[in-house]
């Protein structure tokens, strides 16, 4: 059966920046099986079987993979941009006093007792937060705000 998709001849950078990739234990690991799955498409193997090499469930993926790298070359290999969990809550969603009111609570010192620290972290100020005013505020937010504010 013919690939839907056939792999184009890759240039001697492309091939070593590949087999680079496919090795590397620093990289993240769906570049690392995207970069496995182009080889395996490149020494002769089916999608199917290049899928299953690389770890994937469908030869579609590959297929995919591949007309990618046909167009776009290594730019193929990392995660498209907007995928992944979307943040909640933006600084932007709270008002200037809210923002006010958790930088003040940074600049206070902590109470041993009632808020369990003798210096804030960012999941401390949190918890603070959330007991007074802020109840769905994250830690995150609040390096955010803490960020902004310099």
């Amino acid at each position: 059966m013919k690939a839907a998709h056939p792999l184009r001849v890759m240039t001697p950078e492309e091939e070593r920046a590949v087999q680079r990739t496919a090795k590397a234990t620093s990289e993240r690991v769906d570049v690392v099986q995207r970069a496995r799955a182009l080889l395996a498409v490149q020494a002769g193997q089916s999608s199917t079987q290049a899928a299953g090499e690389a770890g994937y469930q469908s030869g579609d993926s590959i297929s995919q993979l591949v007309e990618r790298f046909n167009q776009r070359g290594l730019a193929a290999l990392p995660i498209a941009g907007g995928r992944g969990r979307k943040a909640q809550y933006t600084t932007a969603q709270y008002t200037t006093a809210q923002r006010e009111r958790i930088l003040s609570e940074v600049q206070r010192v902590p109470d041993r007792q009632a808020d369990g620290a003798a210096a804030w972290s960012l999941k401390t100020l949190e918890r603070a937060r959330r007991r007074e005013a802020l109840p769905r505020v994250s830690a995150s937010t609040i390096g955010a705000v803490l960020l902004e504010a310099g």
